[in-house]
């Protein structure tokens, strides 16, 4: 689109308001013309801008003493690990685009938050993915299922970087609006990490790299701004076109370019491409810039300015040469067979000049368009939706209780059901040895990777339960923290920094800006507490179709440091007659649980009673115990509750289990299928039991012993008189979705 003349409807069609048009004519002393029209809403789109959710994330901590990079300064968190060297880790939605055409949408998330990892600086060494669909047993939601996770795997793959974990959840919630959030965490030297700046260097030349441009893409940014319907699923236009082959060639050229020294600054063109890095460099820079769009390679004829500005086809970078380097950066990216091409300048003063055709298409203040910038800032209005009072009403003495001799057909259900089923279908189109990082692999609670060349490692877990932040946001977004918190500690790594990625309804709405607001402020608590800080992230809205919006769901991404991988903590005990315990804070309820949607069709009550001191203290003990030695495993408790726990233990250790004792409680389903907080089954040699035991009395948590592994693969539950074939209810765990992925 590109007029000579604007008007209300024009702007109205690009997702702007009639007060953000008025800012904006404040801004350039004129009525935009259509490219400056394009290029405001793109930045100024919620996608980009933040700006309905900025105010709200100023609120989360920040600090640390080993942050590099405050959050919102650079493309992706950034933390010292010692010895020179730097994590670097962020976690982006790509929900919409996959709703629309599932296997180019997830893919190009893979593909934009690799980017945003190695334009820092650092080689990225594993992804993670976290995964929300309908259920498969509707044809299309299999269709989204199947065809996302193939676009990940196949990205991911080409591009050589190992899967170390993620999770999937199903719920109807999620049927007409999937969620695919992508995680990618890298590693750096201290010492050459990049920027996305001008660096304020006057006369500095300005290259395009990559890819060539198109018009895939064009306005994917505000096409993530607003709710899906049949309207905007129809936008195929604006889902990007990945080519995994490309990004490596891109990878390895952009670090080697940062290694040799020979730029400024380097940014993705991500969402809203040419218009997002220009101005984001500049306005870090407090610079200007002039850039000719008649020099970008184009790989379509007759593209306007306006299209050039939006497109957001992928694998292209903007990179700011260092003066009289501009020859050595030019041959470093020849070299990989990539183009690299002059379209402008570094320019004194704060204007971001486009021109094409010979002509000035658009003349902006690049602080204007940027977060932090001129971009609005608003707080939505609030409204408690009234369904919050409705589903915390649960008769747990209503429902009948668990009979024993049925336990082995509701485990069977269970194992097969689509939520606690093996994910080995899923992981297994992903390449898990690539690097030779794979310490623990995906399929457990938290997954752990080597750093090449080193004895470091990284945990790494991404956490929501969605139906405890559907039924409680606030205490919901803590739960999220401390699970992901727990799931990396379980691994022998000790939790380090924060990543979210806040996926939520159309924020106009009152009730959905309040479950987020409860949802933001759970968060930030958490995370004070614990002492995480929060590096960075993204932030979803929109996600609702006309039958609502999905559960609120902020996917909590945690990383973790272990200074020796020999030291890593599994889930399971490999050798027979390994002691078992429950250790922490046992308080199990149906409430939001797993057990009770399954089987009983409720989604109510009051989730579990969580303290985040007792989380501390256990993540604290998990750590300190694993370094002295004392434990052989540990396995959180989360989905499905004690009795689920126990059988993926048995799964896992290929062994058997014997308990001998269970928490006491007046119902059987409370005690085996009941969800708790702060809670985690280790394993031991028996000559550690007492040190085990006074050190958690020290930190008033709990130590009941349950029983021990054993040679023969059964469960034996000997106070319930029970013995059940591991193997057969393996079988039947093994299967749950292979119908998804055959």
């Amino acid at each position: 689109m590109e007029k000579d003349t604007i008007d209300l409807q024009d702007v109205k069609s690009h997702g702007l308001t009639e007060e953000e048009f008025e800012n904006i004519k404040k801004i350039l002393g004129r009525v935009p013309n259509s490219t400056e029209l394009g290029i405001f809403s793109a930045m100024w789109s919620e996608h980009c801008s933040y700006k309905n959710s900025i105010l709200k994330l100023k609120t989360l901590p920040t600090e640390s003493d080993k942050l590099l990079a405050q959050a919102g300064e650079e493309n992706a968190g950034a933390m010292d690990i010692g010895d020179g060297l730097a994590v670097v880790f962020k976690i982006e939605s790509h929900n919409h685009p996959t709703a629309v055409e599932p296997y180019q949408g997830a893919a190009t998330g893979v593909g934009g938050i690799m980017r945003d990892i190695f334009t820092m600086g650092a080689r990225p060494i594993v992804s993670l993915n976290s995964l929300r669909f309908g259920p498969p047993s509707e044809d299309r939601n299999r269709y989204l299922l199947s065809r996302a996770v193939k676009g990940i795997g196949d990205y991911g793959n080409s591009l050589g970087i190992a899967v170390g974990g993620g999770e999937l959840f199903i719920d109807k919630s999620f049927t007409k609006n999937p969620l695919v959030n992508a995680m990618t965490v890298g590693i750096a030297e201290v010492a050459k990490t990049a920027s996305a700046t001008t660096g304020g260097v006057i006369g500095a030349k300005v290259f395009i790299v990559g890819a060539t441009t198109g018009r895939d893409g064009i306005h994917g940014a505000s096409f993530a701004s607003q709710d899906l319907t049949k309207e905007t699923e129809e936008k195929r236009s604006a889902v990007q076109v990945g080519d995994p082959f490309m990004e490596k060639l891109l990878m390895e050229a952009s670090l080697e370019a940062i290694n040799s020294d020979v730029l400024i600054g380097i940014q993705d063109m991500g969402a809203a491409g040419i218009s997002c890095a220009t101005s984001e460099m500049s306005a870090k820079g407090k610079t200007g810039m002039d850039i000719n769009l008649d020099l970008v390679p184009f790989r379509e004829t007759g593209m306007n300015a306006y299209e050039a500005m939006l497109s957001e086809s992928q694998e292209r970078m903007l990179v700011v040469a260092k003066p009289g380097k501009e020859e050595k950066l030019i041959a470093i990216f020849e070299k990989w067979e990539l183009n690299i091409v002059e379209i402008g300048k570094v320019t004194e003063g704060d204007r971001l000049i486009i021109r094409k055709d010979g002509k000035i298409k658009a003349d902006i203040p690049a602080a204007s368009l940027v977060l932090g910038g001129g971009a609005p800032r608003y707080e939505r209005a609030v409204k408690r939706p009234g369904y919050l009072d409705e589903v915390k009403n649960l008769e747990i003495n209503s429902l009948p209780d668990l009979e024993t001799k049925k336990l082995e057909s509701i485990l069977e259900t269970f194992l097969s059901s689509w939520n606690i089923s093996s994910r080995l279908p899923l992981y297994k189109q992903y390449d898990q040895e690539v690097g030779l990082v794979k310490v623990i692999p995906p399929g457990t609670d938290g997954g752990l990777v080597r750093i090449p060349g080193t004895k470091k490692g990284i945990g790494v877990s991404t956490d929501c339960n969605s139906r405890y932040t559907y039924l409680d946001p606030y205490k919901g977004a803590i739960w999220a923290v401390c699970e992901s918190a727990r799931n990396v500690a379980v691994t022998g790594a000790d939790p380090y920094g924060v990543t979210n990625n806040l996926n939520f309804g159309n924020p106009y709405i009152p009730e959905n800006y309040y479950v987020f607001s409860e949802c933001v402020r759970g968060l930030g608590d958490a995370c004070r507490f614990l002492g995480l800080p929060v590096t960075g992230g993204n932030v979803s809205f929109y996600n609702e179709s006309p039958e609502g919006p999905v559960y609120p769901t902020p996917t909590i991404g945690i990383v973790g440091y272990i200074p020796d991988v020999s030291k890593a903590l599994r889930s399971a005990p490999k050798a027979k007659s390994t002691k078992l315990a429950l250790v922490g804070k046992f308080r199990p309820t149906l409430g939001g649980s797993e057990y009770l949607s399954l089987f009983h069709d409720m989604v109510k009550g009051e989730i579990p009673e969580l303290h985040l001191q007792e989380e501390k203290d256990l993540i604290f003990w998990l750590y300190e115990s694993n370094q002295s030695g004392l434990l052989q495993s540990a396995k959180d408790i989360s989905l499905g509750g004690l009795g689920i726990a126990l059988i993926k233990i048995a799964f896992e250790s290929k062994t058997g289990i014997q308990i001998t004792n269970l928490p006491s409680h007046n119902r059987k389903d409370v005690v085996f299928f009941g969800e708790t907080s702060a809670s985690v089954i280790i394993g031991y040699n028996e000559e550690n039991e007492m040190e085990i035991s006074n050190s958690l009395n020290a930190l008033n948590l709990d130590f009941l012993k349950l029983g021990e592994t054993i040679d023969e693969r059964k469960l034996i539950l000997k106070s319930w008189d029970l013995e059940l074939s591991i193997d057969e209810l393996e079988k039947e765990w093994k299967e749950g979705l292979n119908s998804v992925f055959e």
